[in-house]
């Protein structure tokens, strides 16, 4: 079996990662495109491109019939859907191999039960992993017995969208008498996001680090971890900084927590890249199953940096039959690695996008210790139709110190004009004692030790 063209199921950033690991395989790729995005880099950056609808991602990029239609006619031997959009869809990976096509990721079934949030914490429990308490699921109008589920689950309390994935679908609830309106609005927020209304409770736990083990999966059982990253710096339930591997764990916790990966990994039989995501209660000093990503994480990048690894070409060689299966010995660390998320968005307005053009866009030149990831170059326009991340700065260093020191330097050389962005907000916090003393929950954005200044668009 081989692949000598890859479809790409996506856009913007993880676009362009996937097809510079293309272009070092020497495979072709094909771009698919809205209107909104028809000078997008990632189309210019692509061996072909295709059309596939209106701005609105109903329209397009979560079209399947629009994506399937432009893969019969692109020519290429497998589809690769990067995170987000249909990434993580089960029926969209069935009608992509059904067309004789390989999907570059886990199996349909695998990412149907890993994608249900709820059901993947019953298959957990299955592999001996430890799972945050919760409740049965409650589909859009069923709010039987909801208060007093409530009260068992315990509050503070997370409503979760059983098909979601981050932080889209996901509202705490402080009081008892928010959870009724609370639900409904998940309810229909998971509706129009993922296409399935049914939301979960989950016990929330306050003093938690966010910690996932990034695994890849041979098929048969089998296969391997590429170690662990920290991912506590939240807003809105969504990663902003993310680092590996995660700072001050106990051998013995680290360890543990890769084990436990591994066993769901073995469980399901998975195949390709996927993260095992865990709550670690750092007043308890356990740590709790939260959910399986079937896909290539945003995050990816801080785990290459220190690993050597190119998780996404590994994704394509596996699909292809050509990979050569990597032994756990033979995976180490080099370093400590940082990513911060670059947005256009306003920090001081509850981080709210700003959309507009961007008419400055000048970032430092890379090398062995910096990384940037981006799918826009200056010019570009910043959409309402699409998520506000402008890239991804990813530092490594000798030391975790070091790699700090190297991504506040690098912040402070980007120039962005045209749009607000979270810049400052990033430099506050890598400057910030809690968190270069390693003592952020995923509360941390929230609770808020340093100032978040009011500023205007460049």
């Amino acid at each position: 079996m081989s692949i000598a063209k890859v479809f790409i199921a996506n856009r913007g950033e993880i676009a362009c990662r996937i097809i510079r690991s293309c272009r070092a395989l020497d495979i072709k790729t094909v771009a698919v495109f809205s209107e909104a995005d028809a000078d997008a880099l990632h189309v210019s950056e692509a061996s072909h491109s295709l059309e596939i609808g209106p701005a609105p991602v109903a329209k397009s990029y979560l079209n399947q019939d629009a994506l399937l239609m432009a893969l019969r006619v692109s020519g290429a031997d497998a589809v690769h859907p990067g995170y987000g959009f249909l990434a993580e869809n089960a029926g969209f990976a069935a009608a992509v191999e059904n067309m004789g096509r390989i999907w570059i990721g886990p199996q349909p079934q695998t990412i149907e039960a890993m994608g249900d949030k709820e059901r993947a914490r019953e298959i957990a429990r299955a592999a001996g992993i430890p799972v945050v308490p919760g409740s049965r699921r409650f589909s859009p109008g069923d709010t039987a017995g909801l208060a007093a589920t409530g009260e068992e689950v315990g509050y503070p309390l997370l409503v979760k969208a059983a098909a979601g994935g981050g932080g889209i679908g996901m509202r705490l609830v402080d009081d008892p008498e928010n959870l009724q309106a609370q639900v409904e609005t998940t309810q229909s927020l998971a509706e129009r996001s993922f296409g399935d209304g049914t939301v979960y409770l989950e016990r929330f736990i306050a003093h938690a680090r966010h910690i996932e083990v990034q695994v890849f999966g041979f098929g048969d059982g089998r296969g391997v971890h590429y170690f662990d990253r920290d991912c506590s710096v939240q807003r809105r339930f969504q990663k902003v900084v993310e680092e590996a591997p995660a700072p001050g764990l106990a051998a013995e916790t680290r360890a543990s927590l890769c084990a436990a990966a591994l066993a769901l990994v073995a469980h399901v039989n998975y195949r390709g890249a996927g993260t095992v995501e865990f709550i670690y209660d750092r007043q308890a000093e356990v740590f709790y199953f939260l959910e399986m990503n079937t896909r290539i994480q945003v995050e990816h990048a801080v785990t290459e940096m220190i690993t050597g690894a190119d998780l996404v070409a590994a994704q394509i060689e596996l699909a292809a039959g050509n990979l050569v299966l990597p032994e756990q010995g033979d995976i180490s660390t080099d370093g400590h690695a940082i990513e911060c998320r670059i947005y256009a968005e306003r920090p001081e307005k509850k981080f709210l996008p700003s959309p507009g053009e961007l008419k400055r866009f000048d970032f430092p030149e890379e090398s062995a210790g910096l990384r940037i990831d981006t799918g826009l170059r200056q010019g570009d326009r910043i959409t309402p139709y699409y998520d506000p991340m402008i890239a991804k700065v990813i530092t490594r260093g000798q030391n975790r110190k070091d790699a700090i020191a190297h991504m506040v330097q690098a912040l402070d050389e980007i120039e962005i004009e045209g749009v607000s962005t979270n810049l400052e907000f990033l430099g506050q916090v890598l400057r910030d004692r809690v968190f270069c003393e390693d003592l952020a929950t995923t509360r941390y954005v929230d609770e808020g030790s340093y100032r978040l200044e009011a500023s205007g668009v460049s």
